[in-house]
């Protein structure tokens, strides 16, 4: 079993009856929502907001029920991947390219549980070039506002083409190096004409699912430890 199975199928350990719980997008994820349709089988019952077209496609599979924001104004519980856990649980996410909708489950939700592998945990965000999800219309300009703040973007591509996200937006990874202080680049970002979102997670995750490659071992980290 590797790493990322251990974690993502240790998180379903937190879900309880009745829930209404936020299915993530990623590689991690996609075995705590394997895990939960074994469990939603059994007789579980949740229903779930899946957070892109991928994950609501695995769900179904799975016979996870799904609902709506329109039915629900709030999740008890999200479990999402991230690209990167820094500090205090930040977090940069947006590798798979669900980052807006990632964003908004998770801030309606009264908890948010983070599965990773260990190779996931740094010292300090930004190893992993920050994803922005951006409007199409003029991008180009939009990257040189960013760029500004210090870094180098690159529009994400997918068959030659633009990368769509699930939104219709397009992504820029952007190469800042060492993030210090994820959450004053994210408030000067947010603030540029053409930026929709940004891939960093800041005071949003109580608590991180770590798994092992060459261990059994799944360790829980809060943000006092």
């Amino acid at each position: 079993m590797t790493g990322k199975q251990r974690a993502g199928e240790r998180a379903t350990d937190f879900v309880r009856d009745g829930m209404v719980v936020g299915l993530g997008t990623g590689t991690t994820v996609y075995w705590t929502i394997r895990r939960l349709g074994e469990l939603v089988r059994g007789g579980l019952r949740i229903q779930g907001i899946p957070t892109s077209r991928r994950t609501e496609a695995l769900a179904i599979e799975e016979g996870i029920p799904l609902t709506t924001f329109e039915r629900v104004g709030e999740l008890d519980l999200t479990i999402d991947g991230a690209d990167e856990v820094g500090p205090g649980l930040e977090l940069i996410k947006g590798g798979g390219g669900a980052l807006l909708r990632e964003k908004l489950v998770a801030a309606a939700s009264r908890r948010l549980i983070i599965v990773v592998e260990s190779s996931k945990l740094v010292p300090t965000l930004g190893r992993f070039p920050l994803p922005v999800e951006i409007v199409p219309f003029a991008w180009e300009i939009t990257a040189r506002r960013i760029a500004a703040h210090g870094c180098i973007p690159t529009l994400r591509r997918s068959n030659s083409q633009p990368f769509l996200t699930d939104n219709g937006n397009y992504i820029v990874d952007c190469e800042f190096g060492a993030i210090p202080d994820p959450a004053a680049l994210h408030q000067r970002l947010k603030l540029l004409p053409g930026v929709v979102e940004t891939g960093l997670f800041v005071d949003m995750a109580e608590l991180v699912v770590v798994g092992y490659d060459d261990s059994e071992t799944v360790e829980l980290l809060t943000r006092e430890n």
